[in-house]
């Protein structure tokens, strides 16, 4: 990489990225014989460039003394000031709006949030597909950050990882020991291609089995990043039906475990992918979720004979464990048999659950929102052995088996950003009810926001673009939520801490 280049801010390259992406919408707009639109993301997309390409050779020549604390900085600034230029061609393309509107649905894109202040019928399909390809970048900008910048600090839920990880990466030179721009650099040619190699296996498959080529592509884009964004075809009304949902649900693994994507972290664990902890208890709490709303049927108040036949409880089964799966992974699609299934519990609507799923979220790493599933193992393991104290008063406690494998201050740590991520909650919830939001509104709206997962607050309260009937107020903290969600605290607080500002 030539020098010049690497004296570039990461915020500038990240921005010059951004803005080359246009012209793929653009493209696809002169295909469509959308020239209004199709000029707009090139004439968008060319200025931009321009300008960013004389502030690169303007902030190029000064080295930052700190560039962890730079690159810190530079996924903030990803998160608030890229969805901005994303917003400059749509003025042009999306008639009768506000920026404001747009801003929040760009930042809803980037922080792969998803869900939409618009009908699908008023966004045209180039607008859609723009939607899915910021958040697709936004994915990747967090898988590149989690190992090359997050890791390193011990964020991002590498605070309660494998302590041997971090050692034996040490020993090998691996990416948490190298150079801040090294790691950068290593993390984007080594993920970038098994990146954009699944998005585009994906799409593949979603076509072979009867999807159109543009909703096909939107979809895989949406399940690696786990945005959730559809162009209004939805997975449950896709041309590609039950083949379409197991090829989505068999890509959702990678919003699990980062072992089933990353080699560099932990080499030795990759052969053993079955025995992955977050892996694990993700498909315990399908399965739990799965067998409860299935048994339910028998349990509950629902009469026995109202649905009986193999088709429909096949079709509760796999609604259930696919609308799970997805939730979990704070993607937020909802499976064609999903009705079925909550036809076969009697539950209605379980929110509370897709709720609750949302607030699990997914694996370390991953593209998934949420607390994640190493932090709730953690807890989980922490919680068994005080349980065990209880029982035993005199025993002589010691860390064994998966509590030994978390590194000293993991279990305060994981403790402490559950607190946090209550508080959060807490937090926005109140803010929301101050600006008119019901009391129900305002915490899925909160929930929604911090969990990265847009689509749960359509699906909780019933309708299409409902963040567009928020008020201009309860919107721009919704914007802030997300990136506060996308980030989580703890990597806010570490950069409010005066000792990170000291050269």
């Amino acid at each position: 990489m030539p020098l010049s280049v690497r004296r570039v801010p990461l915020l500038v390259l990240l921005a010059l990225t951004f803005a080359a992406s246009m012209y793929l919408p653009a493209l696809h707009a002169l295909v469509l014989d959308a020239h209004r639109e199709a000029q707009a993301f090139f004439y968008s997309g060319t200025l931009l460039l321009v300008l960013l390409s004389a502030i690169a050779i303007a902030t190029s020549r000064d080295r930052s003394r700190n560039l962890t604390r730079s690159h810190l900085i530079a996924m903030f600034g990803a998160f608030t000031l890229l969805p901005a230029m994303a917003v400059v061609p749509l003025l042009e393309i999306v008639p009768n709006t506000r920026t404001l509107n747009l801003y929040v649905e760009m930042v809803a894109a980037i922080t792969t949030t998803g869900g939409s202040l618009f009908a699908p019928d008023r966004l045209s399909d180039s607008t859609h597909l723009w939607r899915a390809l910021v958040a697709w970048q936004g994915g990747f900008v967090v898988w590149v950050a989690a190992i090359s910048i997050l890791a390193p600090l011990n964020l991002g839920g590498f605070e309660v990882a494998e302590s041997r990880t971090t050692r034996t990466e040490e020993m090998r030179g691996g990416p948490t020991s190298a150079a801040p721009d090294t790691r950068v650099r290593r993390a984007l040619t080594t993920l970038g291609p098994i990146y954009l190699a699944l998005t585009t296996i994906l799409w593949s498959v979603l076509v072979i089995a009867g999807e159109d080529g543009t909703t096909a592509i939107i979809h895989a884009m949406s399940t690696m990043a786990t945005s959730g964004i559809s162009d209004g075809t939805t997975i449950a009304g896709s041309s590609a039906g039950l083949v379409g949902e197991v090829a989505v649900a068999a890509f959702l693994i990678f919003a699990i475990t980062r072992q089933s994507f990353t080699t560099d972290m932990n080499r030795d664990h990759i052969r053993h992918l079955a025995d992955d902890r977050e892996l694990r208890i993700a498909l315990m709490m399908v399965a739990a979720v799965t067998v409860l709303l299935f048994v339910r049927h028998w349990i509950g108040a629902l009469e026995v004979g109202a649905i009986s036949n193999s088709d429909a409880a096949f079709g509760a089964i796999w609604g259930s464990a696919f609308t799970a799966l997805s939730f979990l992974t704070t993607t937020g699609f909802e499976s064609v048999h999903w009705q079925r299934a909550q036809d076969w519990s009697g539950l209605g609507a379980p929110s509370v659950l897709l709720l609750g799923l949302a607030i699990f979220g997914g694996g370390v790493a991953t593209t998934a929102g949420g607390v994640k599933l190493l932090r709730i193992y953690t807890l989980y393991a922490h919680g068994r052995r005080e349980m065990n104290l209880l029982v035993h008063p005199s025993s002589v406690a010691t860390s064994r088996g998966a509590l030994r494998r978390i590194p000293p201050g993991g279990i305060e740590a994981a403790w402490i950003f559950f607190m946090l991520f209550a508080t959060s909650i807490a937090g926005v919830t109140l803010a929301l009810t101050l600006t008119g939001l019901g009391f129900e509104g305002a915490l899925t709206v909160a929930i929604a926001c911090l969990t990265t997962t847009g689509p749960l607050a359509e699906v909780v309260l019933g309708s299409k673009g409902a963040l567009n009937a928020l008020p201009d107020a309860a919107k721009i903290i919704a914007a802030l939520t997300m990136v506060l969600g996308r980030l989580e605290a703890l990597a806010l607080i570490a950069l409010l801490n005066p000792d990170f500002w000291r050269d």
